[in-house]
């Protein structure tokens, strides 16, 4: 999920508060605030208020029942101001014992010791965390978080315009996708959007990166290097470049902020986006051709490379502070709610689940099997001291717009990508 990083994290009193704790020992094995701890504070979105409140309560009762008496106090928030109160609170003596984070807000945070480690084997289903996931609570060989679910990629087109091209079956490959979107092009015209594809959304085109065998940086002998001008991600990059240039008659200035508002005014046959934008284009409230319902279909999205292209994977993750005092009752409350029976109650509200071994269930279930299935290539942003820090959409995006409108090369703006990465990813 695309989720802002607050730009200060309360550093001060952060680094202070972790120098009197220590903030060495693992949660779910630490004795601090050990399991006799006798009230927990966990701070929670308001997702799980408002979608799936029913298994907070039961987390909460396996907790309770086994530490009779123990006070367990919840705190919802929306996203916009979730890290604002976190930070503030940092810097204080009432940090809540777990907090909920969006999987890409995670890397500031576990950078500056805000969060305890904790013992992967405490938890359920560990050894089978999603990669993209399992990433995402990583950092300096340590786990600081728990993944709690995800939410994928998917391309969804219309049926309709598929079928006026004599198209009436998803593409399973990628040059039946280029095709299909081809004969659509040249039937609409050159004003039309066969894909709608904003040329600044950097998650759609780093899916093409990695699906090339490049990637956003990589870590050799402790060090960070960018490498978004290596061969392979310049073919990524330029696969990207090929989409944008055939497809997209748009905006080429634009992210992906409203694609699913463009996509309901009936002006593309098709996006490669979340996997509840095109559910949320043909909602009545965005449908304005009245043809939408029921004519969307999402499908696997091929890569270039022959295989499923890799999907950035958002989602989030559970963390218990360094400042908590009940970490070990902490990690038992996360594996109550986000263990093996938790991820069945999150799939059953249409989450992805935090494991592959429950993402393969999924996949049998023809409602649920192409989101399933599309999560299993996933790939992650990386894990560098100074990612957190940088402004990586808006380098990405600057990269991808004078790409995309051919104010620069391929290779030209890659290259001023990586220096501009470069200069911080390793500052901690």
């Amino acid at each position: 999920m695309k989720r802002k990083l607050a730009a200060a994290i309360g550093i001060a009193g952060m680094m202070a508060s972790i120098a009197a704790c220590g903030g060495e020992g693992d949660s779910g094995g630490s004795d601090k605030g050990g399991a006799d701890a006798k009230e927990l504070t966990v701070w929670l979105t308001v997702d799980a208020q408002n979608n799936w409140p029913d298994l907070v309560k039961a987390a909460d009762a396996a907790v309770q029942k086994k530490h009779p008496g123990v006070k367990i106090n919840h705190e919802y928030y929306g996203w916009p101001d979730k890290n604002a109160k976190l930070d503030a609170v940092l810097a204080t003596d009432k940090a809540p014992d777990v907090v909920e984070m969006g999987n890409t807000e995670m890397l500031g945070y576990m950078v500056k010791g805000a969060f305890a480690p904790v013992d992967p084997a405490k938890f359920d289903s560990s050894s089978a965390w999603l990669d993209g996931l399992k990433a995402s609570v990583t950092y300096d060989g340590k786990t600081y978080g728990v993944p709690y679910y995800a939410g994928g990629r998917v391309a969804n087109w219309r049926k309709d315009v598929a079928a006026s091209v004599g198209v009436k079956t998803p593409p399973k490959t990628y040059d039946e996708l280029t095709a299909a979107l081809d004969k659509i092009q040249k039937k609409q015209g050159d004003k039309y959007n066969a894909w709608y594809q904003p040329t600044r959304d950097w998650y759609a085109a780093m899916s093409f990166v990695y699906d090339a065998g490049g990637a956003i940086a990589k870590e050799e002998g402790g060090q960070w290097k960018a490498t978004l001008s290596s061969p392979q991600s310049v073919k990524g990059l330029t696969d990207f470049k090929n989409v944008v240039d055939s497809y997209m008659h748009g905006d080429k200035t634009k992210d992906e902020s409203d694609r699913y508002i463009v996509y309901g005014q009936g002006k593309s046959a098709m996006i490669f986006a979340a996997a509840w934008e095109g559910a949320t284009a043909e909602d009545p409230k965005n449908d304005k051709t009245g043809d939408l319902k029921g004519n969307l279909e999402n499908f696997v999205m091929p890569g270039p490379s022959g295989k499923n292209m890799p999907v950035f994977l958002g989602g989030s993750d559970l963390a218990v502070p360094v400042k908590s005092d009940a970490q070990a009752l902490a990690a038992e409350w996360i594996n109550a709610f986000a263990g093996s029976s938790g991820q069945k109650g999150l799939m059953a509200k249409g989450n992805l689940p935090n494991n592959k071994t429950d993402l393969a269930t999924l996949k049998n279930d023809p409602a649920t099997a192409v989101p399933a299935t599309a999560a299993e290539s996933n790939w992650f942003v990386p894990m560098a001291p100074g990612w957190g820090q940088v402004e990586k959409a808006q380098i990405l995006q600057t990269m991808l717009q004078s790409i995309g409108t051919g104010k620069k090369s391929v290779e030209e703006a890659a290259k001023e990508a990586d220096a501009a990465i470069d200069k911080v990813i390793n500052t901690k």
